[in-house]
């Protein structure tokens, strides 16, 4: 598992009775795939086999529930420094699916420069675990993220001392779009995330889920010539 990651200086909106719009992102596959599982309707084939990717947020990643906005800048899952499985198109054949997704483990994404539609309140973000993206083929080619259970959790202080947790039961899918291009993008559009929101006044103790809206530019990092292309 991951060791995980803390970001401080981000800053969250907490409002009594409101939702909170904090999940993970952006992510890509292990914690789940059973959605794209279920989508698999032919063969998929990412490329170029056995190359690391890395997926680097573009514009503003948004999480929202009820009147309450986060936004963040900057955001981004690069392969593992020592060189292991994250990040990384399976080699031939591996990158070769006659009938559903191709899954990729990635490193769990980071958060920063974010802020709130409300300011008062400042939140450190820890992400960790197995998270995954599995990519299916198709009009239009899906991408579902696998969040692991727990793996993305938002410590307030401030205005309001809230614990968030995204996933808190079981893992959950995120399902995108993938586009080929150069480069690749991977877009989520509001997706919904469960969440679990603990603290005292001032804490969403009813929010239940948030919704996430992203995109993902994704390259190659093995050969910044080339790109992560899928087909069928």
């Amino acid at each position: 598992m991951t060791s995980p990651r803390t970001h401080t200086g981000t800053r969250a909106l907490f409002a009594t009775g409101a939702g909170l719009a904090l999940t993970a992102a952006l992510t890509l596959t292990g914690g789940g795939t059973a959605g794209a599982e279920a989508r698999a309707a032919g063969p998929t084939t990412v490329t170029p086999a056995g190359h690391y990717f890395k997926a680097k947020l573009t514009g503003k990643a948004t999480f929202k529930a009820g009147p309450v906005t986060v936004t963040c800048t900057v955001s981004g899952s690069d392969p593992s420094a020592d060189g292991g499985a994250n990040n990384l198109v399976p080699g031939a054949p591996g990158n070769h699916n006659d009938a559903g997704p191709v899954s990729s483990a990635i490193t769990p994404p980071t958060y920063s420069s974010c802020t709130s539609s409300q300011a008062g309140v400042k939140a450190a973000i820890t992400t960790s675990g197995s998270w995954s993206v599995a990519l299916q083929y198709g009009a239009p080619t899906t991408a579902t993220l696998g969040m692991p259970v727990g793996g993305f959790v938002v410590q307030t202080s401030g205005l309001a001392s809230c614990t968030v947790t995204a996933a808190p039961a079981t893992a959950a899918d995120i399902v995108g779009t993938f586009t080929n291009g150069a480069p690749s993008t991977l877009t989520i559009t509001n997706a919904m995330v469960p969440i679990k929101v603990v603290g005292g006044f001032g804490c969403p103790t009813t929010a239940t889920s948030s919704v996430f809206n992203a995109t993902y530019e994704v390259t190659d990092a093995t050969d910044p010539s080339s790109a992560i292309t899928v087909t069928g």
